[in-house]
């Protein structure tokens, strides 16, 4: 059965107590696995690229337009601490699921990896698929690697999957587009296939909740998903930066009654949506 990935970014707005009734809303609604974010504002590096953005003669975008200053400002107000980690893992476990989260510095990985975490799972970011240094430092912590694709060229995620079975280690792939939000017409879900060869597969999900609601989900579970990643919110779309690719309890709940349905309930579900 489909497992499903609440995600809760950065949709506590640094807020513990908006942070633990996530955890308990995601828990009720039907997820698996409840994953956090381990980013930190101080580790922002400046870019001059990102400055003013950079694009191709053709307006094909090759940088987006995200200066330091007011991303170092957005992110300073969300830091978690270690504390808040050691929180998030005690309230998982307290409501019945499994804890994980996205280390997003290097240099970040020790003091994180000795944290208690009882699956001892990892979700890797698409632009660290084919970070093999930095991955072969999360195996020293970690068992189990869900790694995202998105930015990852086939050449790549071929070799990940190879030091993934050298370092002995269970993973999966998750198929991702990196523009968010997307749409149903960027999702090409069919990619699930391809990377099943490798591994379990699955779909990490930002289509816009507004446009799309959860109908590129269903058919991902339809298609046979092992895993659903979704962006978690307990607040209205307009309170955070990704609460317009974030489902709701009530939807989370929608997409875990979904996947117990049988493959022609599912079938016509998604058909007459």
């Amino acid at each position: 059965m489909t497992k499903l990935i609440a995600e809760l970014c950065q949709n506590h707005n640094g807020r513990r107590d908006i942070f633990a009734r996530q955890i308990e809303e995601a828990a009720k609604a039907g997820a698996d696995i409840i994953k956090m974010q381990s980013i930190w504002s101080q580790d922002l590096t400046r870019r001059d690229r990102f400055e003013e953005g950079a694009s191709r003669p053709d307006g094909t975008i090759t940088a987006i337009r995200r200066p330091y200053q007011a991303e170092y400002e957005r992110l300073s107000k969300l830091d978690l601490k270690i504390e808040d980690h050691l929180f998030f893992i005690e309230k998982c476990i307290q409501h019945g699921v499994m804890p994980m989260t996205t280390i997003f510095a290097r240099h970040r990985i020790t003091e994180i990896g000795i944290l208690p975490w009882p699956g001892k799972m990892i979700k890797v970011a698409s632009y660290d698929c084919a970070s093999h240094p930095f991955l072969r430092e999360l195996a020293v912590y970690f068992d189990h690697f869900i790694i995202s694709t998105g930015a990852s060229y086939d050449h790549e995620i071929q070799k990940t999957a190879q030091l993934m079975r050298e370092l002995k280690k269970e993973f999966a792939f998750l198929h991702c587009v990196t523009s968010y939000p997307n749409t149903l017409e960027m999702a090409n879900l069919s990619r699930m296939e391809w990377l099943k060869q490798f591994a379990s597969a699955g779909w990490s999900d930002h289509t816009k909740i507004e446009q799309d609601g959860i109908k590129a989900a269903k058919v991902a579970i339809l298609l046979g998903a092992d895993y659903i990643e979704r962006h978690f919110t307990i607040l209205s779309a307009a309170d955070t930066k990704d609460g317009p690719v974030s489902i709701t309890p009530p939807l989370l709940r929608e997409l875990s009654d979904f996947r117990l349905k049988s493959r022609e309930e599912q079938q016509e579900i998604v058909s007459r949506e």
